[in-house]
Order: structure tokens, then sequence, then C-alpha cells
């Protein structure tokens, strides 16, 4: 029997801090950049699609039931655009440890004109529900997200589960890959978070909420500009798989929300905070 990686390290994380995530990963458990993206197959996965590149109907038929789930659970009264497939599990680069990343296409501005705080609940609404259940597709983890009908979404593989035709059709691409550079930007967003972790622990609320507010709005635009400019093998997207892979970034969402929430309550050992700017180097991505 194989073990899921991405639910074993569910399972760990919910037993561990944040300071004990760096000795985590052995010879015998690779880091998920390694395990995830970079073997390539020569057909896509055949539990998911049919010899023709169609998605299989009983795939189809209970993608579909956790989308209903899904809205109905987070009280969503709202029309689906599109629902798409896309990740490795859309593209030859999958793995047996590879997610099914099903997307739910909806226009924002019919739940709030505040598009970004339509993204922050909606965010928060998804991983509650992908850390509450563990559906798997044939061994493949189901992740949710909700996407914004005009947010440009790069991807080599893109298939759309209503129109049941591929968006954007899959190619096999041998990348070339060079991790220096990928570890390098990991280490200081991992010294970012540490610091965060650190503000946090100090009772130092405003600075924690300011300082991880502006570092996922970095860690966002790095991977929107890597994307743009060589695809989903760029420095910047491996980055950010990395750190959503290992699950840094929930725990920089978490300190984000945790702050915010320290910071709005009053006790009688409540401390003062002042918002400092600048502490995230504007040119180290």
């Amino acid at each position: 029997m194989t073990t899921n990686f991405n639910k074993k390290w569910k399972d760990y994380t919910r037993r561990v801090t944040l300071t004990e995530f760096k000795n985590f990963f052995t010879p015998e458990s690779p880091d998920p950049i390694s395990m995830v993206h970079f073997e390539v197959q020569d057909k896509l996965n055949p539990e998911v699609w049919l010899p023709e590149g169609r998605l299989k109907p009983e795939v189809k038929e209970k993608l579909l039931r956790i989308v209903k789930d899904f809205v109905e659970n987070a009280d969503l009264d709202v029309e689906i655009v599109d629902l798409i497939i896309t990740g490795s599990l859309a593209n030859y680069n999958w793995t047996k440890y590879s997610d099914l990343d099903l997307h739910i296409v909806l226009n924002y501005r019919e739940i709030y004109e505040n598009v970004d705080l339509v993204r922050d609940l909606l965010n928060q609404r998804r991983t509650n529900w992908n850390l509450t259940h563990d559906i798997e597709i044939f061994g493949h983890e189901v992740e949710i997200y909700a996407q914004d009908k005009d947010e440009q979404h790069v991807s080599s593989g893109i298939y759309s589960i209503l129109a049941d035709q591929w968006v954007v059709k899959p190619a096999i691409d041998k990348p070339r890959v060079d991790l220096e550079p990928v570890n390098k930007k990991v280490n200081i967003i991992l010294e970012h978070i540490d610091k965060i972790e650190d503000l946090y622990n100090n009772r130092r609320f405003h600075e924690a909420f300011d300082f991880a507010g502006r570092l996922k709005r970095k860690i966002r635009n790095m991977r929107r500009s890597g994307l743009e400019k060589a695809g989903i093998y760029s420095v910047e997207n491996l980055v950010f798989k990395y750190l959503r892979n290992s699950e840094y970034l929930k725990t920089l969402h978490d300190y984000y929300l945790m702050s915010y929430d320290k910071m709005m309550s009053l006790s009688s050992t409540t401390q003062p905070t002042r918002n400092i700017p600048g502490q995230v180097v504007d040119n180290i991505f």
C-alpha cells in the first residue's frame, strides 16, 4: 500500500511547530518539489483520463458532487462560471503524489464588490474544507480552489468539466530545472515566516499582521510574474509550489489571521503594539 504524501504531511503538521518543519524531509521522504514536478510521463494519468484525453465519466460525476457539497457548505448563492481541472494531473508531469486541483470559477463581484475581501473569504472557506475532508480520486487528494473569472490562470493543461473539453491541451515537455535559485528564494521566504512567528510570539501583533499581509502579496505577485515569463517550471512558480505543498503558505496565512484576531482583542494582558513598515525587502523576488 502506498502512502499519500499530502495526507502524511497534513497529519504531520497537526503535531509539530513551525520551527520543526525544516527537519521533516529526509532521503526516505523527499521534498515536494522533487516528488511532484520533475517526472514527465508519456501519457495522462489513465485512472483519471480516457485514452482519447477526455475526463472519465465516473470521475466527472464525483467531482460535480464534491463541488455541489462545497458550494452548499460555503453558503455560496452565485452562478458557477466553470469547473476546471489543472495542475500536474492535467498534464504529463503527474506522479502518484499529485493532487487533483479542482478550480471553481466564479464571478467574485456577484458576491461582493470588494474582490480582495471575497478572495480572502473564499480562500479561508476552501482551506477549512480541504483540511476537514480527505477525499481522494484513485489515491489523488482533491484540492478545491475558488477562482475569479477575471483572474488569469496560466497553466499548460486546463480542462473544463462543464464543457467536457480542453481549454489548454497539454503537451509532453521535459523541463530543465536548476534547483539552486529555487532553494535560495525558499530560504529567504522561510526566514521571513520565522520573523513573523517571532513577532507573534512577542505579542507584536500589529507588526506580525502587517508583515504577513505584505509577504502574502509578495508571494502571489512573484508567482504571477514567473508564470507569465517562463510558465509552470519557472523558479518563482516552483518556489510557490514548494511553499504550498509543504504548507508554509497555510502557516503564513494562519499567522496573518491569528495576528489580526489578537490585534482586535482586549484583555488585561494585552500589550500595545505599533505598525512598523519596511520589513520585507522589495527586491528579494
